[in-house]
């Protein structure tokens, strides 16, 4: 690998990294009520999209405090007898895995991680697998910031990219993104390489 482009690497990494700890920084600094407002009014939005309504096995992130809560995607999921998987993730690597959730008993019981992130466990092998079984019609991402046309930036493990990669050689085009997003994590641009996965669309609050 050349110095020029070990140099240019380098740069886009600390530019990432930046970019990551101002947005975290803005969202840990958010209201507990503007969160909840705005995750409000992004959830209604999915739910009344015609990808949602049209999907029928759904992938939706866990979320944490500095995400769009995605609680009543659950319920809304369940409640209209759509198949919900959520992430489980391997914390040695970048490999990640959707898993049947069949219930929000369950999901009220699930460990959490060192993360503060509510999975199933990484070793338990009789987990109903999502590309095994059918694939998927609809993913909703998380992420630390979105711009308006789909580009992402994550918390730098690479996880989902990866597993949209495998989504893609497995299902082609047979499936669809959707990113939920606060106004404060929307950007004008973000710094990218050849390895992000552009996202079909972004919800936000306007």
């Amino acid at each position: 690998m050349s110095t020029v482009l070990n140099i240019c690497i380098m740069a886009l990494q600390a530019a990432k990294k930046a970019l990551r700890l101002q947005l975290k920084e803005i969202l840990k600094n958010l209201p507990t009520e503007e969160k909840a407002k705005e995750s409000e009014i992004v959830v209604s939005k999915l739910l009344q999209s015609k990808k949602y309504q049209e999907s029928k096995r759904i992938s939706v992130y866990l979320s944490r405090d500095i995400e769009i809560d995605t609680r009543a995607v659950l319920v809304d999921i369940f409640r209209s007898g759509k198949e919900c998987f959520i992430p489980r993730y391997d914390s040695k690597s970048t490999e990640m895995d959707m898993v049947r959730l069949n219930s929000l008993q369950e999901y009220e019981n699930l460990p959490v991680t060192s993360w503060n992130i509510k999975q199933p466990n990484y070793s338990d092998a009789n987990l109903y697998d999502a590309l095994a079984t059918g694939g998927l019609d609809l993913i909703i991402v998380p992420g630390i910031g979105f711009t308006k046309e789909g580009h992402r930036i994550g918390n730098g493990k690479g996880y989902y990219d990866t597993y949209l990669e495998k989504c893609k050689e497995k299902l082609g085009n047979r499936f669809s993104t959707i990113a939920l997003a606060f106004r404060e994590q929307l950007v004008p641009s973000i710094p990218i390489s050849e390895h992000d996965v552009l996202i079909d669309e972004v919800i936000y609050p306007e």
